[in-house]
């Protein structure tokens, strides 16, 4: 089997059901073949290791570890998901201290251990908030660290697909932006139905006024309703996602979603977000984003409630002040697009 890199991937939380897939569609994409499983739960680690070396697959150098030293060492790409799982009844946010004590810790022991890794996918929620924690700790370039956020954009597509009876591929260019939560911003300036721009076909009777916020609620409420309907959150679409993101930072094929990255320009200060990005063996690359002014305030809106979030971790003191950043991460002074 012929593989991207050579390089060495490491899958954080690998016991877990995002992880465990992960790493499965790491190998089955032909990633590269030494991919190293950390987790600090052994057993459920040791079994997905099993399972895995159990497929047969060829070529393949899997090893497994809860020595997050020996996990992270060589390590030169890495997508992490190990923060605690959301449940029934929570929001991301509600996972913010513990999930932002995880953060700290790894982004130290990214420094420490593996200062010379290409590029980190965190996806643990609040994602926006964990990757911000993980850039700042870690030392690294904001083109280094990114954060899921296409899934949302993948919910607006699949939503649009499913009102309007049409294959998926026939809507293109959905995109979400702002935060990875319920204040997300939903575009539609930006998406074609079958070849007519979205904008045009909403408020006539193909898609009334009513429908199109009742669709934007099912959007921004996507991760609940598989929590509703599998009774855990979701695991398929974040691992195969991410993955995907991670191939691309290799010199794969190009993601064709935004991601979350880290924004300092005169409109949005400081803060990990998702924008209109590009991913490839250079990092993240970002795009000004512009749609209508209704669009406009709704992120805008988004980008307060992620400071208020940073300034909330600011406040239980697991990040210094903004001013302080610098000493920790002299990147992050850096004017972005």
């Amino acid at each position: 089997m012929s593989y991207l890199t050579n390089d060495k991937l490491v899958i954080v939380g690998a016991a877990g059901m995002i992880g465990s897939n992960m790493a499965q569609t790491a190998i089955m994409m032909g990633l590269t073949p030494n991919i190293c499983l950390y987790d600090p739960y052994a057993p459920g680690l040791e079994g997905v290791a099993e399972e895995l070396l159990q497929c047969g697959f060829e070529g393949l150098n899997l090893t497994y570890t809860s020595d997050i030293k020996e996990a992270l060492t060589g390590a030169k790409y890495i997508v992490n998901s190990g923060g605690a799982a959301r449940k029934a009844g929570m929001t991301r946010e509600d996972l913010l201290k513990g999930n932002a004590a995880i953060a700290e810790e790894f982004g130290k022991n990214v420094k420490e251990y593996c200062p010379d890794v290409k590029h980190i996918v965190v996806i643990f929620n609040p994602a926006d908030i964990t990757g911000l924690i993980t850039l700042l700790y870690s030392g690294l370039k904001p083109s280094q660290v990114s954060t899921l956020a296409a899934l949302d954009s993948t919910r607006l597509r699949n939503e649009l697909s499913k009102y309007f009876s049409l294959p998926a591929d026939e809507i293109i260019n959905c995109r979400t932006y702002g935060g990875h939560g319920e204040q997300m911003a939903v575009y539609a300036s930006t998406t074609k139905v079958d070849g007519k721009p979205l904008t045009e076909i909403i408020g006539t009777e193909k898609l009334p006024d009513k429908d199109w916020e009742e669709l934007k609620v099912r959007v921004i409420q996507g991760g609940k309703n598989i929590i509703d309907l599998r009774g855990r959150s979701s695991f398929q679409s974040p691992a195969y996602l991410s993955i995907e993101m991670i191939a691309a930072a290799m010199g794969g094929a190009t993601f064709r979603w935004p991601v979350g990255t880290y924004v300092n320009n005169d409109r949005f200060s400081h803060i990990m977000m998702a924008m209109e990005t590009t991913v490839s063996k250079d990092g993240v690359k970002v795009t000004p984003v512009s749609g209508t002014p209704e669009e406009e305030k709704s992120l805008d809106q988004s980008y307060r409630h992620l400071c208020a979030l940073r300034d909330e971790v600011i406040s239980m003191g697991v990040m210094p002040p903004i001013s302080e950043w610098s000493k920790y991460n002299p990147n992050l002074d850096a004017k972005t697009c």
